[in-house]
């Protein structure tokens, strides 16, 4: 090989026939390439008939179905001052389980006695507005006394009236009476004058009846007089019957206005009331808001406000809490353009982050280490990212999904669709054509097929 002498081995041992040497000859190179671009060819003729299962990937991560099992951030009702934690992160609470204390901040809430002194408020406030029910009660009492006398005295100066009015009548007929009498006397004075004249009558006679003409005109005008007391006795009767009905409506009008004017006095006592009950419970309610709560079972997941004596507002985060026990879920999100061949009921397989898989995305039936899924929700609208966000669940017919999994771990998924052979999804990757729509018919119609 170096030529460092001149004697040559191949001249003494001859070479052509060793075996090992005849093995390493390029004999009919040409037919086995041949051969094998042929069998090559062949794979690759028959592999674009086998069945290519058309999918969608997705980018998405794990979440709870349902809203309340999702991780939420605790807020702090009111604003106050942190005085104690009971938790730290990672620590696992129950529902009504006491997270921190804080105190108040605001002037009017310092009172330690609060409580109390605004239930004195108003229990004082009740016992007033009960004291003007009371009072309207005595005056609605007095209204119906007033009613009732007012209608025994209307009955009283009505016999009163009527009584006057007989004794007029009785009046008046004496006194025609005595009128009579009058004019009977009068022509017997004057026929007792003539007689006396003629001399058929003594003196004395007519004397006797001169006296009895001024008894009858003294009756006559005792009558005149008895009648016009009793006409003045029948005025007055008719002016007491309404004066009765005047005194009695002044009374009714005053009584009436007193029991309207506590009965003002009992409904603003009672507002009063009703205002300061709702004082009481607001500052009864607010004292419970002193003390954060877990609003249900689950974990301390982060602090956001951290240590002792920090002030927080009105609304301000305070910590977040994961739920222990959730229906897990995937969130993924589709494009515009694939969303039409996403349908409720769809089968998707998933690669969690953490969990290593083999994954042939044309035959998911030879895939290792992936999970399945079915679509149960499809947003109506788009987001800010402009993608539509699917909710898939856990697929009951398949293998359950990893305990370990939590929350917030990245997951990504592959939408099954339509089974077509390979020569087709080449044909239709290079043409751009969009992927065959999923249908239940075409589904049972293969099932049934294989069976």
């Amino acid at each position: 090989m170096m030529n460092i002498t001149s004697n040559k081995i191949k001249d003494t041992i001859p070479f052509s026939g060793s075996k090992s040497l005849v093995m390493t000859l390029p004999q009919k190179e040409s037919q086995k390439r041949i051969r094998i671009l042929t069998w090559a060819l062949l794979s690759v003729f028959l592999m674009l008939f086998l069945p290519w299962t058309q999918n969608i990937r997705s980018k998405g991560y794990v979440t709870a179905l349902r809203p309340d099992q999702r991780p939420q951030t605790i807020h702090s009702i009111i604003a106050g001052r942190i005085e104690k934690w009971y938790v730290a992160e990672g620590d696992f609470v129950k529902a009504g389980d006491t997270i921190l204390r804080v105190s108040e901040i605001k002037d009017e809430y310092f009172d330690t006695l609060l409580l109390p002194r605004t239930q004195l408020q108003v229990d004082a406030k009740s016992q007033s507005a009960r004291s003007y029910g009371d009072k309207v009660q005595a005056l609605q009492n007095q209204i119906a006394a007033l009613r009732r006398n007012n209608i025994l005295k209307i009955q009283q100066a009505q016999n009163k009236l009527r009584i006057a009015e007989l004794k007029v009548e009785s009046d008046s007929i004496e006194f025609e009476q005595s009128k009579v009498n009058f004019e009977i006397g009068k022509y017997q004075m004057e026929r007792s004058e003539q007689l006396f004249k003629e001399g058929l009558n003594s003196l004395t006679t007519l004397e006797g009846r001169r006296l009895k003409f001024q008894e009858v005109q003294a009756k006559l005008i005792s009558s005149e007089n008895k009648l016009l007391s009793s006409k003045n006795d029948l005025i007055t009767a008719q002016i007491e019957l309404g004066a009765i009905d005047n005194d009695f409506q002044d009374k009714l009008a005053k009584a009436e206005s007193d029991m309207y004017t506590a009965m003002s006095s009992q409904f603003d006592a009672e507002a009063s009331v009703t205002k300061l009950e709702n004082q009481y419970s607001n500052y009864a309610q607010r004292t419970s808001y002193r003390h954060i709560l877990a609003p249900q079972n689950g974990y301390i997941a982060k602090a956001i406000q951290v240590g002792i004596g920090e002030t927080i507002k009105e609304g301000a985060e305070i910590v977040q809490i994961v739920p222990s026990e959730a229906d897990l879920a995937v969130e993924m999100y589709v494009q515009p353009v694939d969303l039409p061949l996403i349908k409720v009921g769809n089968k998707v397989r998933f690669i969690f982050d953490g969990w290593p898989a083999i994954v042939f995305s044309g035959w998911p039936q030879i895939s290792n280490g992936t999970f399945g899924g079915k679509v149960v929700a499809i947003d109506q609208f788009a987001g800010p990212n402009n993608l539509y966000r699917v909710l898939v669940t856990e697929d009951p017919e398949e293998e359950a999904w990893p305990e370990l999994l939590r929350i917030g771990s990245g997951a990504d998924g592959i939408a099954l669709l339509n089974d077509v052979p390979v020569w087709y999804e080449i044909w239709r990757q290079l043409n751009g054509f969009p992927a065959d729509y999923y249908t239940q018919e075409e589904k049972d119609k293969t099932a049934s097929a294989k069976k």
